[in-house]
C-alpha cells in the first residue's frame, strides 16, 4: 500500500504493478550487463580522492624500463572493439612520448561474451614462449585478422615462429590459467569493463585519449 502525501490516507496499488516490477528488473539487469560487457569509453578515477589499487605486475608481459617512475597496467580483450580503438589511437603515442618514464604491463581481462578473447589470450602467451608476445600482440590488434585459430596460426608463420610448438602450446591451453589469474585480478580491483588502466595505482577506465592519460602521467612524474 502507498500513502497519498496530501490527505494521508492509504492509495492502492495498480493492479498491473505486479507484472510491471519483474520487467523492469530484467530491463535493468540487462543494462547492466551490456554496459560490463562492451567495456566503457570514458569512466575516470576520481582524482579528488585519488583512490588507488594494487595489482600484481610479476610474470606479466611489459615494455619500457622495470625501474620506470610510471608503471600502466592495461586489463584488455583482443576482442573488444574499445580495445582495439585505444590502441590504434593512443597506444603507440603513450610509448614514443614517454619512452624512459613509463614501463607498460599487458594483463588480460576477456569478456564472456567475446568467444575468441581467451583462445586470443592464450596465442599471445604461446608466442611469448617464442620471445614474440608483442609482435603477436600488435598484429592482433593491426585489424587485419578475423580472430580464429587459423588466424593465430598465421601470424605465428609471419613472425616466424616454430609451429609445431606454437600449435601443441594452443592445443595444450598451457596458458588459460595464467589469463584466468589475470581476470580475478582484475575483479578484485574493481575492474570489470575493457580497457581499464591502473596507473601506478590510478583508475582509468575506456578507450580515452592520450590526453587524459598524459595529465595522469605528468601528476606522477612531477611527485
Amino acid at each position: 500500500m502507498l500513502t497519498d502525501p496530501v490527505n494521508k490516507k492509504p492509495k492502492a496499488l495498480s493492479p498491473y504493478l505486479h507484472l510491471l516490477l519483474p520487467v523492469a528488473f530484467l530491463l535493468g539487469l540487462g543494462g547492466g550487463y551490456l554496459l560490463w560487457g562492451t567495456g566503457t569509453p570514458s569512466v575516470a578515477a576520481d582524482e579528488g580522492t585519488d583512490r588507488r589499487v594494487t595489482v600484481s605486475t610479476e610474470g606479466d608481459p611489459s615494455l619500457g624500463p622495470q625501474d620506470a617512475p610510471v608503471t600502466i597496467v592495461e586489463f584488455s580483450d583482443y576482442q573488444c572493439p574499445f580495445c582495439l580503438n585505444w590502441y590504434q589511437e593512443t597506444f603507440n603515442q603513450l610509448l614514443t612520448s614517454y619512452p624512459d618514464q613509463i614501463r607498460f604491463v599487458y594483463r588480460d581481462l576477456p569478456l564472456p561474451m567475446h568467444p575468441e578473447a581467451i583462445p586470443a589470450a592464450e596465442a599471445a602467451h604461446c608466442a611469448g614462449e617464442q620471445d614474440a608476445y608483442w609482435g603477436f600482440h600488435d598484429a592482433l590488434f593491426s585489424g587485419q585478422y578475423t580472430l580464429g585459430r587459423t588466424a593465430y596460426e598465421q601470424i605465428a608463420a609471419s613472425l616466424g615462429l616454430d609451429g609445431a610448438a606454437f600449435r601443441a602450446c594452443l592445443d595444450d591451453h598451457r596458458y588459460r590459467a595464467e589469463v584466468d589469474e589475470d581476470a580475478a585480478d582484475a575483479a578484485r580491483a574493481g575492474l570489470n569493463g575493457t580497457p581499464s588502466f591502473v596507473i601506478n595505482g590510478r583508475v582509468l577506465v575506456g578507450a580515452l585519449p592520450f590526453s587524459e592519460f598524459k595529465t595522469i602521467i605528468d601528476q606522477e612524474l612531477a611527485k
